[in-house]
């Protein structure tokens, strides 16, 4: 009797413990430094935490925010000005808010810019003129809006340079490697940039993006600062201008409070695990955790920073 109490209990037990280690899913793109940063987050959680996280990869930001929203995902990351688009239900997200999305950390900064091979003659933006630039995106919308800004800010529009259909960022990469385009937009720090530098002949580098008011209306959330070189920054030789924004881990709404808690903690608090996961979390700081963008957070993150003091900056 006493061995089936002691079994019955040990199965009790393993079904608690089972139930409280929930297995989470974040939603990233296939490849690329979202598909880096969504690895980073999930090793740490998984690691650090009573629950494990996988990455769910879909093609574009757009479809893991919707299946965010829906209940479908419980966790995703974006940009800022991507994520703002989708809570506000403008430009890409144009008549559909997602309502039910909650910011829950502030990760690492995102850096992009404009690339070109070293051979190709190309030092600014406007030199870009004529030339063959990656266009369409299907899954990958956004970055029409970066090019159509990148453009503006350079007295130019999509009628001076010749699109090349793409169907996704990494598609458009593949296309710069192949010589199909003469230009891409990629992260600073990304494998997908070192690849580039590794394989082009002559290498890689950033053209400098300079302040615009026209380009810094139609980019909102975002905004251009000089980079300098670093180890691990491919592309980039002196001082350049490139696009800023912050990456957002974001949650449904519905997720349990507690388990959002759980996350945040284990982000804020392993904060040298995620630096050494590469280059991209070069800039990440626990003190960066919770930045005031005018959109809600979730109640479980606000709880972990009330008690670990972390105001809104």
């Amino acid at each position: 009797m006493l061995k089936i109490t002691g079994l019955v209990a040990g199965l009790a037990m393993s079904l608690a413990t089972a139930a409280s280690a929930q297995v989470l899913s974040v939603g990233t793109t296939e490849g690329g430094a979202v598909a880096q940063l969504g690895a980073a987050v999930s090793n740490v959680v998984s690691s650090q935490s009573d629950h494990q996280m996988r990455p769910q990869a879909m093609a574009g930001t757009q479809q893991y925010m919707t299946g965010v929203d829906m209940g479908r995902i419980d966790f995703g990351i974006s940009n800022s000005m991507q994520y703002y688009m989708g809570v506000t239900g403008t430009m890409l997200s144009e008549g559909q808010p997602h309502e039910n999305l909650r910011i829950v950390a502030t990760l690492a900064p995102f850096v992009q810019g404009v690339i070109v091979s070293n051979e190709s003659g190309v030092s600014t933006v406007a030199e870009l003129k004529g030339k063959r630039i990656p266009s369409g995106y299907n899954a990958s919308p956004l970055f029409e809006y970066f090019w159509d800004a990148f453009l503006a800010g350079s007295g130019m529009s999509r009628d001076d340079v010749t699109g090349v259909p793409v169907t996704s960022l990494p598609n458009s990469w593949q296309a710069f490697r192949e010589g199909q385009v003469d230009a891409v937009i990629a992260a600073a720090g990304s494998a997908a940039v070192r690849e580039m530098d590794a394989t082009i002949d002559g290498g890689i580098r950033y053209v400098p993006l300079e302040p615009d008011e026209e380009m810094m209306a139609a980019l909102p959330k975002t905004r251009i600062e000089v980079v300098e070189p670093a180890e691990g920054l491919d592309g980039i030789e002196e001082p350049t201008g490139l696009h800023v924004y912050e990456t957002v881990l974001f949650a449904h709404k519905d997720v349990p409070e507690d388990v959002v808690y759980a996350v945040t903690r284990a982000l804020a608090e392993n904060e040298a695990a995620l630096h050494a996961s590469g280059p991209l979390w070069a800039d990440y700081s626990t003190e960066r955790l919770h930045t005031d963008f005018g959109m809600d957070y979730h109640p479980g993150a606000l709880r972990y920073y009330e008690e670990a003091g972390l105001d809104a900056r």
